[in-house]
């Protein structure tokens, strides 16, 4: 298994494909292709048709997959809101590749053969999904039953990925053809394994808490009392910074998994406080709440979100086995990078610095996808990564 990544910024199409045929050629020698994975800024919008074509011809890959993006990260660099193409090419023995488009999916009452069918993706094997779609449409993709859906028809299965940033005129690559709404994606089976990372940003203020009265979406009692009493007490014993914080980014945890007693950050869910009804001492939370579960308020900002991501990739090399990743994709929030943390390339430099110098390619999503605990969610504010490895070496 063999990986390259390579990003260019040449605002010419042609000059930028060339350029990342050269470079993508000298890291492979040559340039024969199973995956090919492309993110394209919407600066090169009028191209979209002949840049697919061109990188399909050229690699001649298996299956070709990607979209467009406001951010592009590839060969070790970041670049925001700028013309730019990455690719991350892989050469994949004895892996299959299965890619799909979908607009429509099985219904909530349908079995795991119905998935197994829409998918185009056979069951009895080991599978891993790297899924890209358009949230803005017409018609918009909610790719969140999917996610349930893949889980649900596929156990033990990984899926990451991230929905196309462009605010209009998103295009989605798929082998020969070019989408404008709906999913795409890759399965892949065989002598691969996908590790993940999903580094949601937060920090944790206050102890865990059990939900004990919510409807839906509204929190209303913690531990017996009312949820906002709760918050308003906790934002008392805060520091003025975190009480000016809790202003604009404050979050609930969700625990993702009850199985545990001691739960550790990258076991809570996070989403957002949307709002505050002191009168009535609710809260209003992005996400169905249930009774009994474990919750806990963070706060998110640039230090969470560098010592949270820091933590899980050190985590990361320190429980590996001894199969290095060969290559890997990022899936990283519009709302992170130079806004976030002041600097260009931070988490591309991160994952280098704690994973060491592997191919690397991806792009800002307007929403990631990753799993926390034993399901896969869409997320805000997240970087998601995939390591790809063989299972076999």
């Amino acid at each position: 298994m063999r990986w390259a990544s390579a990003i260019s910024t040449q605002p010419e199409p042609t000059a930028a494909l060339t350029e990342l045929e050269r470079t993508i050629s000298e890291q492979l020698d040559g340039p024969q292709a199973d995956l090919v994975c492309a993110f394209v800024a919407p600066q090169y919008s009028d191209s979209f048709a002949h840049i697919s074509e061109r990188i399909r011809t050229y690699f001649a890959p298996r299956a070709f997959i990607g979209c467009t993006a406001v951010g592009i990260v590839g060969g070790a660099r970041e670049i925001e809101h700028q013309p730019a193409i990455a690719l991350s090419v892989a050469r994949l023995p004895d892996v299959d590749l299965h890619t799909f488009h979908l607009d429509a999916l099985p219904g909530p009452d349908e079995g795991p053969e119905a998935w197994e069918a829409a998918l185009g993706v056979p069951r009895s094997e080991q599978a891993y999904f790297i899924l890209l779609a358009d949230p803005i449409g017409p018609p918009p993709c909610d790719p969140r039953p999917l996610l349930a859906g893949i889980d649900y028809a596929f156990p033990n299965t990984a899926q990451v990925g991230g929905l196309a940033s462009v605010i209009e005129g998103n295009a989605l690559f798929l082998d020969g053809q070019l989408h404008r709404s709906g999913l795409i994606g890759v399965a892949l089976q065989g002598n691969i394994q996908v590790d993940t990372i999903v580094a949601q940003g937060c920090r944790p203020i206050g102890p865990p808490l059990t939900v004990t009265a919510c409807e839906e979406h509204i929190l209303r009692e913690l531990d017996g009392q009312p949820a906002f009493q709760v918050l308003a007490a906790l934002y008392q014993s805060l520091p003025s910074e975190d009480q000016e914080r809790m202003q604009y980014a404050l979050h609930l945890g969700v625990a993702s998994t009850e199985l545990k007693d001691d739960l550790e950050p990258g076991d809570f869910l996070m989403r957002n406080v949307i709002h505050m009804d002191q009168e009535r001492g609710f809260l209003a939370v992005g996400d169905e709440l249930r009774p009994g579960q474990t919750v806990q308020f963070h706060l998110r900002d640039a230090d969470a979100a560098r010592e949270d991501l820091e933590i899980l990739l050190d985590h990361y090399r320190e429980t590996r086995d001894d199969t290095p990743p060969a290559g890997a994709l990022l899936f990283t929030c519009t709302g992170r990078g130079q806004g976030l943390f002041g600097q260009p390339d931070h988490d591309s430099n991160a994952f280098f610095q704690a994973i060491g110098e592997v191919p690397l390619g991806g792009f800002f999503c307007g929403g990631e996808i990753g799993p926390v605990g034993p399901a896969t969610y869409l997320h805000g504010y997240t970087s998601s990564f995939g390591l790809f490895r063989p299972r076999d070496p």
